[in-house]
């Protein structure tokens, strides 16, 4: 793993995304880039036609004035984000985190992610930014769309970062779930942890072989990996497991095999990102 994007806005889970990619970028001595993006609404560069609700004797001087209100506003934006990314850096570097930058993009998120995508290895986010400060039953839309959008492993973070010695794979036997398997048994960072491989489901299900064989391909690498297989719906049985075990981060893939879960983030990973307390890293 060599470079890692962190995204950083003003949300209360920006802290802990610092914290979470300074964990692993210190494990790697890979460089971490704190991105900031300037939406265009902030920026004021977003196209409106405000003239026709302007009368006609007022309309020049409060077209001016509604200019210099958008121009100061782009200002503001800048120098609110040049902030949050030097608050960031700061922490990032407390953390442990050694080769670290800032970007301040204006512009669309996912348009920036896609054209960095091709050099990075790892993209951290908080579950929910600032609009969704408020709504707790939900993830945030960006989270949505990097996860929809991006090929590269996605890390998650939860609302605070705690030490992580216990992770817990959930695995259906999908691409996206071999996927997962296999970056954790090549990165170092998990070497040594506790690791419960678990398929959640009906009681139907012939992938057990898969699922030993995957549970060895960890062994050899350094976890101690167990298996586990527990009928019932998927997501309810994930989430009761992690909390009632104690795991520090859920790995999955973030879609399953259904032919709807290629167009929308599949409902077990959605409701995984957003009842779980602990990271999740996705994998598609």
């Amino acid at each position: 793993m060599e470079k890692i994007v962190a995204l950083v806005d003003s949300s209360r889970y920006s802290e802990s995304v610092c914290d979470h990619a300074a964990w692993f970028a210190s494990a790697h001595g890979a460089s971490l880039t704190l991105l900031h993006i300037v939406g265009r609404r902030e920026s004021g560069t977003e196209e409106a036609d405000l003239s026709g609700s302007i009368g006609l004797g007022a309309r020049t001087a409060l077209l001016e004035e509604l200019a210099e209100l958008d121009g100061q506003r782009a200002r503001f934006a800048i120098k609110k984000g040049r902030a949050l990314l030097e608050d960031a850096q700061n922490r990032s570097e407390k953390a442990g985190a050694n080769q670290v930058t800032t970007s301040l993009r204006n512009g669309e998120l996912i348009e920036t992610i896609n054209e960095m995508e091709s050099s990075l290895d790892l993209i951290v986010i908080g579950k929910r930014g600032v609009a969704s400060k408020y709504d707790m039953e939900h993830v945030g839309s960006n989270l949505e769309r990097v996860a929809r959008s991006t090929k590269k492993p996605v890390l998650v973070a939860s609302r605070e970062f705690a030490p992580i010695k216990k992770i817990l794979i959930a695995f259906d036997g999908g691409i996206s779930a071999k996927k997962a398997v296999q970056h954790v048994a090549e990165n170092a960072i998990f070497k040594g942890m506790e690791c419960l491989l678990l398929h959640a489901g009906p009681d139907s299900w012939s992938g057990n072989e898969q699922l030993e064989d995957s549970a060895k391909l960890l062994q050899n690498a350094g976890l101690q990996c167990e298996t586990k297989t527990i009928a019932g719906q998927a997501e309810a049985v994930i989430s009761q497991t992690v909390e009632a075990d104690g795991f520090d981060m859920l790995v999955m893939g973030a879609y399953g095999h259904s032919r709807i879960r290629n167009l929308i983030i599949g409902s077990t990973t959605t409701q995984m990102l957003s009842s779980c307390k602990v990271p999740v890293l996705l994998f598609r």
